[in-house]
Parts: structure tokens; C-alpha cells; sequence
């Protein structure tokens, strides 16, 4: 059995941070799911006439959608924002192995 090289096993930042992403699409995937169930039940057992119901529905579902759209804009952003932290982390890590390698040559 092989020993495992320390640089390939994930950190804890890193292992929370997958787990968190996963846990938040989840969340949203069933916040999603369940909105459209429920407004599928509210349909059938609505006591409402067909016409006004429809319209509530489109309504909700319009803004549904809005939300939806509002949820993905943040979730960009916050996944811009994580890229940018990561990317000035990648190079200051860089740097200090390019100063690393010049001083064990000199």
C-alpha cells in the first residue's frame, strides 16, 4: 500500500467549502422543487374559479422567477468574488516559490 503524498489530500477549507456549495445547491434545488409542488397541489385543490387561480399562479410563478434569477445573480457574484480570492492566493503562493527557488540557487 502506497503512502499518500500530503500536497494531494484536500485541505479543511477546502473539503467545508465543496461540502457548503453542495449544501446551498441542495437547498436551492429543494426550495425550487417543493415551490413548484406546492403550487401543482394548490391547483387541484384550489376552491377558486380556473380563471382567477391561473392568474395567481402566473403571478406566483413570475415571481418565482425573479427570485430565481436574483438567487443566480448572487451566487455569481459570490463565485466571482471566490475566484479573485483564490487567484491572488495561487499567485502570492507562486512568488514565494519562484523567491524560494532564486535564493536555493544563488
Amino acid at each position: 500500500m502506497k503512502d499518500k503524498d500530503l500536497s494531494e489530500t484536500p485541505s479543511n477549507d477546502a473539503v467545508r467549502h465543496n461540502v457548503s456549495t453542495r449544501g446551498t445547491a441542495g437547498f436551492v434545488a429543494g426550495v425550487l422543487f417543493g415551490g413548484f409542488l406546492g403550487a401543482a397541489f394548490a391547483l387541484l385543490f384550489a376552491p377558486e374559479q380556473g380563471k382567477r387561480t391561473r392568474g395567481r399562479f402566473r403571478k406566483r410563478i413570475r415571481s418565482l422567477r425573479e427570485d430565481a434569477l436574483e438567487g443566480i445573480d448572487r451566487a455569481g457574484a459570490r463565485t466571482r468574488k471566490e475566484l479573485r480570492r483564490r487567484r491572488r492566493r495561487v499567485q502570492a503562493e507562486l512568488e514565494r516559490t519562484r523567491e524560494r527557488a532564486e535564493e536555493a540557487l544563488d
